[in-house]
């Protein structure tokens, strides 16, 4: 009999939509939500006896302070609307701690040559797929450290690999279609290692069959004397899950990592499908991983390697945003493969994948902005265009960047201002600037014409623009220049996180 310790299994719960807080179940209260919350994520001891109802008001009252700290939302102690949507978002439940971290105790590997076998197979792919997934998988990591992995076709291997369904005999049954994806056990002997997955899902090996919609999926945090099962919110196609990407998080389980808080991180606990043909482990997996490992020895300083990408951070000075727009209300920030959404309702700024919400649309856009005429977002990069309506991909994009009736000779866009007054687009390309009449169709007389000339104080290449309460915002390169929208006067010149703050 394998003796484990802890357990990482990935729960889904299909959601309404993965944009909104996860509706509680019916009949549960504020207060049981609140309760819930911070019994699974922040240490909140239950008690049942009537003679304890002062030291749990007490206690809960900490751990909301403690939990509306780690939000930056206002620290009271009190259950507010603010605290409760922020406990109602999908998330994952590993409690809120250090931004990286590995099993608690020395769960690593004493050696680097590991074995792997796979034991079964889902019959959504073929043998020859589902072999070139996991070998991939692996080699991820194999790619960053000195652990180097050798298939075996029989016995007992470091990782054991298999596809199962409800009940499989590890204490920790699957639960059908959209219940457990996967679980992974971290290193040590027995089941250490071992990875496990529920085929009772649909896996796809390069691309699922179309575009479907996307769905949400929400998991928790359930403490079990000394196993954790750990959670996340996945967003992904209705059709299914990629193999590798969903192997290549788990193995890092099975090399002793957790669950990582950065959003760009493989080891984030959200599924995002991402172009498996160019993916490159991000930086953050690599700093967890050479922390228990080190680098890989055998790597060839002459050949070349794609970085590993870094997650953008809003609060470094240098940042150049790739884009702004607004969106019904919320302002959305692009740059690489994230954006920043920020909104009325939340005194936070959430960070996301592009991909997290939207596959269909490339990393580093060019330009967006939002039309108010067609209540549509318009993101471009390149000569196509793509359309959101509300959170939601318009059929029949992307289209020609030519709708707009731009020349020709126009192949990039650098920036778009959207004049909520006139429905004027102006389209900044280098060092002029285009006029479209959304409403008449049809691009202005005169143009185009030099930035300098319709802004006469900008300085510098505009690298994104929004109109926004009444005033026109120019970014160029980390810094801001705010203009009155019906004069064009220099107002302020300010830094991005003006609308970032830190």
């Amino acid at each position: 009999m394998k003796s484990y310790y802890k357990l990482c299994v990935l729960i889904a719960l299909v959601g309404s939509g993965y944009t909104s807080p996860i509706a509680p179940p019916s009949g549960e209260t504020r207060e049981s939500i609140a309760e819930n919350y911070l019994t699974k994520l922040y240490g909140l001891k239950k008690q049942s006896s009537s003679d304890a109802e002062k030291r749990v008001t007490s206690s809960m009252s900490q751990r909301l302070k403690e939990m509306q700290q780690f939000f930056r939302l206002k620290v009271t102690g009190k259950l507010d609307d603010e605290t409760l949507d922020v406990m109602r978002k999908p998330r994952c439940g590993v409690p809120d701690v250090a931004a990286y971290s590995v099993f608690q105790g020395d769960y690593k590997w004493k050696k680097h040559n590991l074995t792997y076998r796979i034991e079964n197979y889902t019959p959504d792919m073929s043998v020859a797929e589902v072999d070139d997934s996991i070998k991939r998988a692996l080699q991820v990591w194999a790619d960053v450290t000195p652990l180097r992995f050798t298939r075996l076709h029989r016995g007992t291997a470091d990782i054991m690999i298999s596809f199962a369904v409800g009940d499989h005999q590890d204490g920790y049954p699957f639960d059908g279609p959209d219940g457990f994806l996967a679980h992974a056990f971290p290193p040590f002997e027995g089941l250490g290692g071992d990875a496990h997955f529920d085929d009772d899902e649909t896996f796809f090996y390069r691309s699922p069959e179309g575009e479907g919609s996307l769905i949400s999926k929400s998991l928790q945090f359930v403490p079990m004397h000394k196993i954790k099962i750990c959670c996340i919110h996945i967003p992904t196609y209705s059709s299914g899950y990629n193999l590798f990407l969903v192997a290549a998080h788990e193995f890092g389980h099975s090399l002793g990592l957790e669950h990582s808080q950065d959003p760009g991180a493989l080891m984030f606990p959200t599924y995002v499908y991402r172009d498996i043909d160019t993916f490159v482990l991000p930086h953050d997996d690599v700093s967890g991983i050479q922390s228990l490992y080190g680098p890989n020895p055998d790597v060839n300083p002459k050949d070349p390697k794609p970085k590993p990408p870094v997650t953008p951070n809003k609060c470094d000075p240098k940042l150049v945003l790739d884009a702004v727009t607004l969106l019904r209300g919320e302002l959305m920030f692009f740059k690489a493969s994230f954006f920043w959404r920020s909104y009325p309702q939340s005194a936070t700024v959430e960070q996301h994948l592009i991909k997290a919400f939207w596959p269909e649309i490339p990393d580093h856009v060019d330009a967006a902005f939002e039309s108010p005429l067609e209540d549509k977002v318009f993101i471009i990069k390149g000569e196509k265009v793509w359309a959101l309506y509300g959170y939601d991909m318009v059929q029949g994009y992307p289209k020609s960047l030519s709708i707009f009736s731009l020349p020709e000779k126009v192949k990039k866009i650098d920036a778009v201002l959207y004049d909520v007054t006139s429905y004027k687009i102006l389209f900044f390309v280098d060092n002029q600037i285009y006029s479209y009449n959304e409403e008449q169709r049809t691009m202005e007389e005169g143009y185009p014409k030099p930035v300098k000339d319709v802004f006469p104080e900008m300085k510098g290449k505009v690298t994104a623009a929004i109109q926004y309460k009444g005033f026109n915002y120019l970014f160029s390169g980390p810094i801001m220049f705010e203009f009155g929208a019906h004069d064009n006067k220099l107002l302020r010149v300010l830094n991005n996180n003006y609308f970032l703050p830190c």
